[in-house]
């Protein structure tokens, strides 16, 4: 069996919701692609806070790479975790008044007004890996589109090179036509780089594009349960 990267194991963790964000058991190996359903923009936080060790469960374990984040016992030790991670959330801040390249030379170094060449080199081969037209890159964030700012916030996550990259309701902003062709290059991205993928959503259509399991969340029990795949609602491709 491939080693897990990520695993959730009886969690609970109470968030002053309906009621607390249960997750019987997850796991994660290295090289998987998973999409879950059923999490509203509060659980989807929450989720990313658990598996990345900026909360601990109110019951259960979390553990990455093997090892639980209960142990984790200092800033040092976390700083060290959540770098294995690549996260892509609307909460993950952009300076609007920067250029594209200047905000993915961020990850890298302050010294972005210019970039150092070798920084700048860095930058721009992000910009080619994810999407983003040169014709784009000298302009501010703030005139780019939601699949825009998707792009740079997928560019940031995986800088410095993740294990795993958290998709926390990446599709909410984004034009319906995009849905499909950048889930599927979120996909191949991943395959690409040879890392795991996490999807928390709303979004089916997203879900089924992006990864190769998708599982629906029962929240009252916790359990993560495959994806029906019936006559009432099947993707284009879907058996």
């Amino acid at each position: 069996m491939t080693p897990a990267v990520l695993e959730f194991a009886g969690i609970s963790k109470d968030y002053h919701g309906l009621r607390p964000l249960r997750i019987a058991e997850l796991r994660v190996a290295a090289g998987d692609h998973v999409a879950m359903l059923g999490f509203d923009q509060m659980s989807a936080e929450v989720f990313v806070n658990l598996a990345t060790g900026a909360t601990l469960p109110d019951a259960g374990d979390v553990s990455v790479f093997g090892r639980p984040t209960r142990s984790i016992t200092d800033s040092t030790d976390w700083l060290a975790t959540v770098d294995r991670f690549g996260i892509v959330s609307e909460r993950a801040v952009l300076l609007d008044a920067l250029t594209v390249i200047q905000n993915l030379a961020m990850p890298f170094t302050l010294e972005i007004e210019p970039p150092p060449d070798q920084v700048r080199v860095r930058a721009e081969a992000l910009a080619r890996e994810v999407g983003l037209p040169e014709e784009t890159w000298a302009k501010p964030v703030a005139e780019l589109d939601a699949s825009g700012w998707l792009r740079v916030r997928l560019g940031r996550a995986i800088a410095l090179g993740p294990a795993i990259l958290l998709l926390e309701h990446a599709s909410a902003a984004l034009d319906r036509r995009q849905v499909a062709p950048l889930a599927a290059q979120l996909r191949a991205l991943a395959v690409r780089r040879g890392i795991a993928l996490v999807a928390v959503t709303a979004d089916k259509e997203f879900a089924e594009a992006v990864a190769s399991r998708v599982l629906t969340l029962e929240p009252a029990t916790g359990k993560l349960k495959p994806l029906r795949r019936g006559w009432f609602g099947l993707g284009p491709g879907s058996p």
